[in-house]
């Protein structure tokens, strides 16, 4: 039986490159034509993609979290005899009794990218982004019409570039995958949201005091705490539950709250957990799903999915009192808390201090508004201000 290969689909136009978000398929499956197969993110949105073909699953030639081209290769699939690849657009599957169709890759699956004056097949720009040479292609030679990957070891090569040194004055460092990732994103989130920021200081008492009582039970932190006033918040703003659709004329408003955590890691490195159905959970409930959800996001990566609408980010943690957060889509926005500092109080001829911290939302105003925004941040400064165990 034949192999041919599973290829990224043009499944909006202009569309350049897709993130591979995981698969729902293993190699050996046997799959029908129009089962899920994989989860593609694009600029337009989060999708399961289904399968063009029948057959069997023999491998993925790519790993989940891979930013991929348009058309480029991601697996290989077994099919019945006369089964033939189909463009990237992707159709009905030809055979050799129908339309003329060679089992190779069609000319819209390899039209290659131009870079100046440079072509570039889709693996080759991939092999360049891996190497993070895409700033520096017009110096590439190709030795034919199009710049191939032996090309890019050559030139390399002639730069006595060794062991990702790129030439004598810095070396090249591939990103983490999570960085990757949240490259993908936040270039995504750049190209269509407007985004707008407010900001407002919070009575952090009831949050250090109830810290206190809890601490030494291991009990939740206070930005744990400050996570589940804005689950609360999120009840009333379906605004900050909701995601543009692709044509921009509707939202998705989600029935539940799948909140995200920013999550540091080692080396600068950032993932996102998500508890996901917050809104139906006690505090109890809550506070341990954090827990799990962030420990899990450490060891296995990214959660985020297109439900994903808020997520909140400790600044504070890092030393920092204010931070304006970036979008990172597909949320419509980030809310960042900062570090505690203590707020003098007029007191008769002194003052007195309390504990306070500068929480600051960015959000996509294509979405919300002004009044909408400053509504959803007052709800959750009260909720915070009233916090009790």
């Amino acid at each position: 039986m034949p192999v041919i290969s599973i290829r990224i689909p043009q499944m909006g136009e202009g569309l350049q490159e897709a993130l591979l978000v995981e698969f729902l398929k293993q190699p050996g499956d046997t799959i029908k034509r129009d089962d899920p197969i994989y989860v593609m993110e694009t600029d337009k949105a989060t999708t399961d993609v289904e399968s063009p073909y029948d057959g069997n699953l023999v491998e993925w030639t790519v790993a989940a979290g891979t930013v991929m081209e348009i058309g480029a290769e991601i697996g290989k699939m077994e099919v019945a005899e006369g089964v033939k690849e189909m463009p990237t657009g992707h159709g009905s599957p030809e055979t050799s009794t129908g339309s003329p169709a060679t089992g190779t890759t069609t000319a819209a699956q390899t039209k290659p990218v131009r870079s100046s004056n440079v072509m570039i097949p889709p693996k080759t720009r991939k092999y360049l982004k891996d190497l993070n040479l895409l700033d520096v292609v017009d110096q590439i030679p190709a030795t034919g019409s199009k710049l191939m990957p032996e090309d890019v070891d050559a030139f390399i090569a002639s730069r006595g570039v060794e062991s990702g040194v790129a030439s004598d004055q810095y070396f090249v460092e591939p990103l983490p995958k999570s960085q990757v990732i949240l490259n993908y994103r936040l270039g995504r989130g750049a190209k269509a949201c407007v985004p707008v920021t407010v900001m407002t200081d919070v009575d952090w008492t009831n949050i250090v005091a109830t810290r206190e009582q809890v601490r030494s039970s291991g009990g939740p932190t206070g930005f744990a705490m400050a996570c589940w006033a804005v689950v609360q918040a999120l009840k009333d703003h379906a605004k900050f539950r909701s995601v543009m659709n692709a044509d921009g004329n509707s939202l998705n408003v989600f029935h539940r709250v799948n909140l995200g955590i920013a999550v540091a890691l080692p080396g600068d490195e950032m993932v996102t957990a998500v508890v996901r159905n917050a809104d139906e959970m006690s505090a109890q409930e809550f506070f341990s799903a954090y827990h799990e959800q962030v420990n899990s996001a450490r060891q296995t990566g990214d959660q985020v999915d297109e439900s994903t609408t808020v997520t909140v980010s400790n600044i504070g943690k890092a030393g920092m009192r204010i931070g304006i957060p970036a979008i990172v889509a597909p949320a419509v926005a980030t809310l960042a808390i900062g570090e505690a500092f203590q707020y003098p109080v007029p007191d008769g001829d002194s003052f007195k201090f309390k504990t306070m911290v500068t929480a600051t939302l960015s959000f996509d105003h294509r979405i919300a508004n002004g009044v909408g925004a400053a509504n959803f941040m007052n709800d959750v400064k009260s909720k915070i201000e009233a916090f009790a165990l």
